[in-house]
């Protein structure tokens, strides 16, 4: 049929010349077309192959923790303007279980991020094998108590006042899984700080042992948390899985009152979320009182670790300060320091302090022989 209608164009075209091309010249003139055709039918298909390829999309897992989201949703949406064929795709959880996907369940990611900078140490690096050769500390944060007007005595709650409230009947409060998420030992660890600070002895008692099967035991000037793994609270306190979990239940008035970051808290100022700083003293905010909260730990999974079978770790209180890391593992190292490299440049330092989340700048290496030449220029080793 291409043949047929070649050589019915080349017939056309000798009559247009008036006749004068004999059958031979028709027969010549019509393979010239027809070579023509296959080399224009040849770049086509070339193009379309180049095409395909050009089109080929990568994907970049990121696992992180809750409290990131916010941040790493605007970070994600400048990462794929700035960089073609590239798909984020993120999953976000309490930071034990983000690093527990890749350590226990044989997850593959990109890009690790956690809300404790120290767990990446103890579950990745130290691991045998590693699963993490390198950790950076990016950004800090504070702990605060968000409310809403549908909060009960949202008009008495004062710093100074809130241990009081939190143990009334008609008061409920929130914070995350400790056995899983740093922002829910974290609360445990303010409660247990409040307690000398407001010299309140019973205090930790009276808001978390007689509502939960958390329990406190005391060595001197020690006191070690345990968080078995059925937690068991009761109507005073709801605990989920992490800490962004508990935001719809505050906002909707059922829960009153919620132990979380300050930087969530501000993200949600929007939705009529109020929240209230605290001292210094129990916020876990200052790098110059690491050694007074050093005095308050944290075993997850109490429970399994009495019989051997714990996989959870002792965490001793300190200030809250962020982490990221590349796995051992990962499949794309290139696209993962792309992103890493934009979260700690000035893109990322200003998402960070527009979401209330402070960077750290120049951020902290664990060990800055260790981590990829491309990111060396943004951190100082710690």
């Amino acid at each position: 049929m291409i043949f047929r209608n070649l050589y019915n164009i080349a017939i056309c075209f000798a009559k247009h010349k008036g006749g004068c091309m004999d059958k031979k010249a028709i027969v010549i003139f019509s393979v010239l077309i027809i070579i023509g055709a296959v080399i224009a039918t040849r770049f086509v298909l070339i193009g379309k192959e180049n095409l395909s390829k050009n089109e080929e999309v990568t994907t970049l897992t990121i696992f992180h923790a809750g409290s990131l989201s916010g941040p790493f949703d605007e970070l994600e949406k400048d990462y794929e303007d700035k960089y073609d064929n590239i798909d984020v795709q993120r999953e976000s959880a309490g930071s034990a279980d983000t690093i527990r996907k890749v350590t226990d369940l044989g997850k593959v990611a990109d890009v690790v991020g956690s809300a404790d900078y120290t767990l990446i140490q103890s579950m990745m690096i130290d691991n045998e094998p590693p699963y993490a050769e390198w950790y950076i500390q990016f950004a800090v944060n504070r702990l605060v108590i968000a409310y809403t007007d549908k909060s009960s005595a949202n008009n008495e709650i004062t710093a100074d006042n809130w241990p009081e409230i939190f143990a009334r009947d008609n008061v409920n409060f929130g914070f995350s899984n400790p056995n899983a998420d740093p922002c829910g030992y974290r609360a445990l660890m303010l409660i247990q700080l409040a307690e000398k600070y407001y010299n309140q002895s019973n205090l930790f008692d009276d808001l978390v042992e007689s509502h939960s099967s958390i329990k406190v035991v005391q060595d001197q000037e020690n006191f070690t948390i345990n968080a078995p793994e059925n937690l068991d609270p009761d109507k005073s306190i709801m605990i989920r899985p992490k800490e962004t979990d508990l935001m719809a239940q505050l906002e909707a008035g059922e829960l009153d009152y919620l132990i979380i970051y300050r930087s969530v808290a501000y993200q949600h100022r929007d939705s009529h979320v109020k929240f209230l700083e605290l001292p210094k003293e129990i916020d876990l905010s200052d790098a110059a009182l690491a050694y007074y909260y050093g005095n308050v730990s944290l075993q997850q999974y109490s429970d399994l670790e009495d019989k051997g079978e714990g996989k959870g770790k002792l965490i001793k209180a300190k200030p809250i300060v962020y982490g990221i890391t590349i796995p051992s593992n990962a499949e794309h190292n290139k696209e993962a320091e792309d992103f890493v490299k934009l979260l700690l440049g000035t893109v990322g330092q200003a998402i960070l302090n527009d979401l209330g989340q402070p960077p750290i700048v120049p951020a902290r290496a664990s060990d800055i022989s260790k981590i990829p030449d491309t990111l060396k220029e943004f951190v100082i080793q710690e």
